[in-house]
């Protein structure tokens, strides 16, 4: 038998992996996960789900929610992607990652069926999800769309709840070059009567909201019509403050300044989720220990107190619309950022984005899909930026940290793949 290294590395060795290779990794269609489904007997069937999509934001509304549910007493699943660390990041119940047993058995005991139909790594790990849920007796599971939503593994789903947090470029060549393109393929998890909340929309994704929900017949929320907060301010010992239309005041973990837009879209769930019998109301106070309650990390995340130095997984056009402001913000002597994207983003709109001021640590993660440092490197002098290039997130960090002063400021992403061994590399 495998022990568990052993058995993710099959995984990852052996199925196409999204993370690892990128498209070619992409298998569109709800086919194998179907057959892989009914082999389990529709494990997914056995308790609630909330299903939650968008370019940005799922991951940070998925375990804010889980939070609540938690506090709540619930009985949690919680599902999401990519993993930072390890792979079991990817499957938790009321915060705990699945035992590496659980991993290890479910390959040993499933491979000879799976194995014939050359499942891709997501459509593997949704059954596995799916099944331990049952397994664990969950009440309620949080599930994240891996990408789009119309042919993603998850959307066998029928959940009592959709949510789509906002629309922007990125996997478009899986979803589209346009933003009503991308909105249509999120717009495929609204279910025939369940109710669906829309974090964020333009003019040219709201047409394409209202037309699924219109057909299938379902109640449709724009939270941005809706803005329950009043007022919001990040707090200089972390976190943020939020004055509320009908929450009240409160004060909750995550930092960021994108995190606004997601508490509002929370805060409308809570509302649509009161009248199917789950009132969060008196379950705000979650938000204050998202990490401990579900162990989120990456967002907005402290990893150094002096000099500061802060590391996000915000990795497309979208997520750096929030996160350059917020950076520029950081009252500092000197900006540092170490920096480093894969292959299928839009490099050049980032680029043209960075700050100007900012001394750069070019690097690269230790994925494949990674741009090479040297790459990212020639590209920056086009946009006027200046640094030097590192081998390693690891070296890259160290050498911003020992150059700076402790009035200083360090950013470090530009890829969830940069936060991951930066993390990894902090850990040991």
């Amino acid at each position: 038998m495998m022990n568990y290294k052993e058995t993710t590395e099959y995984l990852f060795n052996s199925t196409p992996v999204f993370e690892r290779v990128g498209a070619s990794a992409y298998k569109e269609g709800l086919h194998n996960i179907q057959v892989l489904d009914e082999h389990f007997g529709f494990p997914h069937r056995l308790y609630k789900t909330i299903h939650i999509a968008g370019t940005n934001g799922k991951g940070s509304c998925s375990h804010s929610l889980a939070a609540m549910l938690q506090k709540k007493g619930y009985k949690v699943g919680l599902y999401t992607s990519p993993h930072i660390i390890d792979f079991r990041e990817r499957i938790r119940v009321n915060g705990q990652c699945i035992s590496e047993k659980a991993v290890i058995d479910f390959v040993e005991k499933e491979r000879n069926f799976f194995e014939p139909l050359h499942p891709s790594f997501f459509e593997l790990t949704t059954a596995l999800a799916f099944k331990y849920f049952a397994e664990q007796k969950v009440d309620i599971a949080v599930i994240e769309v891996g990408l789009g939503g119309r042919l993603d593994s998850t959307n066998i789903i029928t959940p009592i709840l959709s949510i789509i947090t906002n629309i922007s470029f990125d996997h478009t060549q899986f979803l589209g070059n346009t933003l009503p393109q991308i909105a249509y393929e999120k717009a495929g998890i609204i279910k025939k009567g369940i109710p669906v909340i829309i974090g964020e929309y333009t003019k040219e994704t709201r047409p394409i909201f209202e037309s699924k929900a219109k057909e299938k017949s379902c109640p449709i929320c724009f939270a941005q019509d809706n803005q329950e907060i009043i007022y919001s301010e990040a707090d200089k010992t972390g976190g943020r403050t939020y004055k509320t239309k009908h929450f009240g005041s409160f004060h909750a973990e995550l930092a960021g300044d994108y995190q606004v837009k997601n508490m509002n879209t929370l805060l409308n769930a809570i509302n649509v989720l009161k009248a199917q019998g789950i009132d969060l109301s008196d379950e705000i106070c979650a938000l204050d220990h998202v990490t401990t309650l579900t162990h989120l990390i990456g967002r907005w995340m402290e990893v150094n107190r002096l000099p500061k130095a802060i590391c996000d997984t915000g990795h497309n056009v979208g997520g750096w619309q929030y996160l350059v402001p917020q950076i520029k913000a950081q009252p500092c002597k000197q900006l540092r950022i170490v920096f480093g994207m894969v292959d299928d983003k839009d490099i050049d709109t980032v680029m043209g984005m960075l700050p100007k001021q900012a001394i750069y640590y070019w690097t690269q993660a230790t994925t494949k899909r990674a741009v090479p440092a040297d790459k990212i490197s020639d590209k920056a002098l086009q946009y006027g930026l200046s640094g030097h290039i590192y081998k390693s997130v690891k070296e890259a960090y160290s050498h911003a940290v020992a150059e700076a002063d402790n009035a200083d400021f360090i950013f470090i992403g530009g890829s969830s793949y940069i936060v991951a061994d930066l993390l990894s590399s902090v850990e040991k």
